[in-house]
């Protein structure tokens, strides 16, 4: 089943270069919920693959990055955990957010002096399932879980040289105060009720910002000329080797290290246990991960082809015939697939798609993988 229409709107640019800019995308995939209550660190933490008892801890006063402007702020950073079945297959993931302390006011809704409140945005196709799931394991947990779909929204900024920008961020204090800052863009990112603001995406630095904003308000800084199709985010998720949701990682069945969950920051080997811990622990300890999801190019004769290529194909070794993977998301001539690492590299030319010969399939290494998931002979491999 193809994951979007395959006739692409007006809006959707191609990314591989910087003079497009970044762009900005309200992520309609994704839907916002609220836990709160005394209880909702433990809750969470016994739950999801990420150490979310960070957020009990008083950060330190920091500098949170946007670009063109550094903001001082008290902020707990954003955290991205999934939630798994028993045996240790992905379920859910979820980016977790606690607003500024520095912008918390008094009063009903704020964390000050009550109970702590986390937002998450998650894949709305499976909204009204995962609350049910996340209400089934609370049992006599003192938290409230609410979909508050209605008031909040996700976006990401991306592209460009965003990630380059953003790798400057934690600049003193004082920069917030220096020549060039717009005062007024300042004033205009604290100027809401809640005090959301931009993030780094807590994955990867390539894949940009992140944030949740409310429903009825632009987020801080967003022209409107760099507003785009959500496919455009896709795209750049795809560039980069990175699947997000319960459909680009499939639901029950994905094995969380396979589609190099570890490596984008979703699972803490640190912390206590959790559903499906033991699972993880052990393939984690073991060492070998033999397949993994990389970012896949489809070329015919004459060069890259697009939209003849959907979820669930296999890929094939040429020469062979042996299946190695499946392709997982595709849109026009890219997708991401989960490929057997000892097959995926091995020449030009040497992979096709099951049914479709005349179509070749190019794997490739994203660049923020670390050195480490590739044996000898991977090391010199083409990077993205």
């Amino acid at each position: 089943m193809h994951l979007f229409k395959t006739i692409f709107p007006k809006n959707y640019h191609t990314l591989n270069n910087t003079s497009t800019g970044p762009l900005v995308s309200l992520l309609k995939s994704r839907s916002v919920i609220r836990f709160s209550g005394p209880d909702t660190i433990k809750f969470l933490q016994g739950l999801l693959t990420n150490d979310v008892k960070k957020f009990s801890e008083l950060p330190s006063r920091t500098t949170s990055y946007v670009p063109t402007l550094n903001l001082p702020s008290v902020y707990a950073p954003p955290m991205y955990a999934a939630l798994l079945t028993p045996q240790g297959r992905f379920l859910y993931d979820l980016f977790l957010y606690r607003k500024p302390l520095g912008d918390e006011k008094s009063g009903p809704g704020s964390d000050s002096g009550g109970d702590l409140e986390l937002f998450a945005d998650v894949d709305s196709s499976v909204l009204d399932e995962l609350l049910h799931t996340f209400k089934r394991y609370r049992l006599r947990s003192k938290v409230e879980i609410d979909n508050v779909a209605e008031d909040f929204s996700c976006w990401q900024w991306f592209g460009g040289n965003l990630a380059e920008k953003s790798k400057g961020e934690e600049e003193p204090e004082a920069a917030s105060s220096g020549p060039g800052v717009d005062h007024s863009a300042m004033s205009s990112l604290h100027g809401n009720d809640v005090g959301w603001q931009w993030f780094k995406d807590p994955r990867v630095d390539c894949l940009g910002l992140r944030g949740v904003f409310p429903s009825k308000e632009t987020p801080p800084l967003v022209e409107s000329d760099k507003e785009t199709n959500e496919l455009n985010y896709l795209s750049w998720r795809i560039e980069n080797g990175v699947a997000e949701g319960s459909t680009e990682i499939p639901k029950g069945e994905a094995i969380p290290l396979e589609y190099n969950l570890e490596g984008l920051n979703a699972i803490s080997f640190d912390k206590g246990c959790y559903v499906g811990q033991e699972f993880i622990a052990r393939t984690h300890h073991r060492g070998v991960i033999r397949k993994r999801l990389l970012s896949l190019v489809f070329l015919g004769d004459s060069g890259k082809v697009d939209q003849k290529v959907g979820p669930g194909s296999e890929v094939i070794n040429r020469a062979s015939g042996k299946k190695i993977g499946y392709v997982m998301t595709a849109l026009g001539c890219r997708g991401l697939g989960v490929l057997r690492l000892e097959e995926a590299f091995k020449g030009s030319g040497s992979l096709t798609i099951q049914g479709q010969e005349d179509i070749k399939v190019e794997a490739i290494r994203p660049k923020w993988w670390p050195a480490t998931w590739f044996s000898e002979h991977q090391q010199h491999s083409a990077v993205a």
